[in-house]
């Protein structure tokens, strides 16, 4: 019987392990996705929290932010599959 119990045991932490994976790649797909504008407020927050002037950051973030608006505006359905540039 306690060889049962510890293979119950390592089931769950095994299945612990991939949930805590699947988080954390997802938090990094998420982090990836938003690009510049999160980690410019990163910077500027922790600059800010550090006691520093975060402002140069902060406007970094805003820039990569309209350039951000600016790419989404401009983006149709034939950007997405390739074929912007081929004029087809």
């Amino acid at each position: 019987m306690v060889r049962k119990d510890r293979k119950q045991s390592g089931q769950g932490m095994t299945e612990y392990i991939i949930v805590v994976a699947l988080v954390a790649v997802a938090a990094i797909a998420v982090y990836q996705l938003f690009g510049q504008v999160v980690r410019s407020q990163t910077a500027a927050m922790a600059r800010e929290l550090a006691g520093e002037d975060g402002s140069e950051q902060s406007a970094m973030a805003q820039a990569a932010a309209e350039a951000a608006a600016g790419q989404t505006a401009a983006r149709t359905l034939k950007s997405f599959t390739g074929n912007a540039a081929a004029g087809q």
